[in-house]
Order: structure tokens, then sequence, then C-alpha cells
């Protein structure tokens, strides 16, 4: 059976003009964006700053998504609450604008009762009340939650959860779990140094937060490791590793989003409380670029 979601995505930055968001510079990247081979767009992830976003602003972001996106481009938007009913209610708000899926993040302020049990009944819950397919999304180093292998398997069972990103970069949670997923699961990989051995290993795709600045070099690595040119996908990998460990293992969002800057493409602020980018990291990350030829030296 055919995975529904293959290829890469971005989880898109979210601009603010000063302390507001900005739907019409979100809008000038997905067009852009739209020339790539990327496979489409996840927003309100992570990388979109959702914790710090209103419902409002958050329906806008979605809505400017869907009709950014070129035809054939996917859509899929974190929709993560702390309560059940309150996922489910935001989960199906969204649902209406358009979205192909939903990324759902496990419930984290409770999280030493947040015991196997209380998750699967979490999830299956929205996925029984959902109107659009559930990815789960496994990201520990945010929630200070790491998904079971097996409840994982369980969870994909269920005909309304499609798929799972993890953003972990954990190759024996892969290992473990891909020959036990059902066949038109998609497994796809959130972290950008891991992400062509997870292909390796039976992941369908990824969603990467570093295709932002570099989505060109994120979609040729998948086609040529879908071409078996895997050496050639491997050096290109290895080429981002210092751009990946500058922009989102030290400096994070801010990082990223100067790199956007940098790039000609809408970065633009943080919003409290995280901080703005010093002055070190915006010339390491000017370096980092310059390195892959994407500045002039």
């Amino acid at each position: 059976m055919a995975k529904t979601y293959t290829g890469i995505y971005i989880a898109l930055v979210t601009p603010f003009d000063g302390d507001e968001v900005s739907a019409e510079k979100l809008r000038d990247n997905i067009l852009k964006y739209n020339e790539t081979g990327l496979a489409g767009y996840v927003v309100l992830g992570s990388t979109g700053e959702c914790v710090s976003l209103s419902d409002d602003e958050s329906a806008l972001l979605v809505r400017t998504a869907r009709q950014a996106a070129a035809k054939g481009k996917k859509v899929i938007a974190g929709t993560a609450r702390e309560s059940t009913r309150l996922t489910v209610e935001f989960t199906n708000r969204i649902a209406d604008l358009g979205v192909d899926a939903a990324l759902v993040r496990p419930p984290s302020y409770f999280k030493s009762k947040m015991t196997t049990e209380a998750l699967k009944r979490h999830y299956l819950a929205v996925a029984d009340h959902s109107r659009v397919p559930i990815i789960v999304y496994n990201i520990p180093q945010n929630t200070g939650l790491t998904l079971d292998g097996s409840l994982i398997v369980e969870l994909s069972q269920h005909p309304n959860i499609t798929g799972l990103k993890e953003s972990g970069g954990n190759l024996v949670l892969l290992g473990e779990i891909i020959r036990r997923l059902p066949g038109d699961f998609s497994y796809l990989s959130g972290h950008p140094s891991v992400f062509l051995p997870a292909l390796l290993m039976g992941a369908s795709g990824a969603i990467l937060a570093v295709a932002n600045a570099v989505p060109d070099i994120c979609a040729k690595i998948y086609d040529l490791f879908g071409r078996g040119r895997i050496a050639e996908a491997a050096a290109l990998q290895l080429d981002l590793v210092p751009l990946i460990k500058s922009v989102m293992d030290t400096y994070g969002i801010p990082g990223l989003k100067y790199a956007l800057d940098v790039l000609g493409w809408h970065g633009g602020p943080v919003r409290s409380p995280l901080l703005p980018l010093e002055d070190k990291g915006k010339t390491e990350i000017t370096a980092r670029l310059k390195d892959l030829g994407l500045v002039k030296k």
C-alpha cells in the first residue's frame, strides 16, 4: 500500500511584523517554496512557535498556508492542546480550513501522569473524533516525553492515524518499529542530522525546520536517495551538518529566522519569551551559509 506522506516537508517559521503575525510574509515564503521540489508544508509546528500563538492567529496562518500552497503540495497543521477535548475542538476547527492532516504532540504539562495508557486513550479519542487524519508527533526535547515504540505501533492500527513525525533522532526506535507498521503508515523523520539514515532504514520522508533555509538541498538529498545515488546524498547531508548544528542545535528558532533574513526570505523576529539572536550567532550562521555557497564570501 502506498504511503500518504513521502518526500520533504518544511516545518515553517511564523513571520512577525513586530509582535504581530504576518500572513503576508508567510504567503510570500510559501509562494517561493512552491517552486522547489518539496512535498508540502507544516504550519503551527514547534518551529512555527505554535505555543506562543492564539487560536485565531493559528487559524489565520493555516488559512494563508492552504491558499498559498501550490496544487499537489500538502498542508499539515499542528493542533495539539493540553486536554483531549481542546485538542479535538481545535483540530476540527483547523480541519475546516482544508488541511490534509493534523500533527499532534503529546500533552506534557502533567508529564508524570502521562503514562502509556493515558497517552493511548488521548490519541485514540482524538483520532476517533477528528475530521482529518492524525500524525503523531514525538518531540521529547520539547515535551520531556518519549513515546514508546509499542504504543506507536498500536496507534498505527487506527484508521485515522496515518503517520508519525519522530523528532528525537532516535534511529533505534525507527529500527524497532518500522517493520511492524502498516504498509500505508508514514514514518517521517523530524531530525535533520539523521534524515538520510532514516530514509535508508525505511522512513518515507521528513519534516525539517532547516528546509526553511535550504529547501533545494533538502529536496535534492531526497531525490538522490530515491534514485539510488546514496553516496551523493550522503555528501550533501554531511555538507549540511555545520549549518544544522548552528541553526538548530545551538541557536534554535532565532538562528533559523536570521538565516532566512540573510537569504532573502522572511524570517524576522521571534516572539517573547524567546530572545533575539546576538551578534556572535549572526556571524556564525552567515559563515555557515557562505560555506554552502548560498551567500557570497
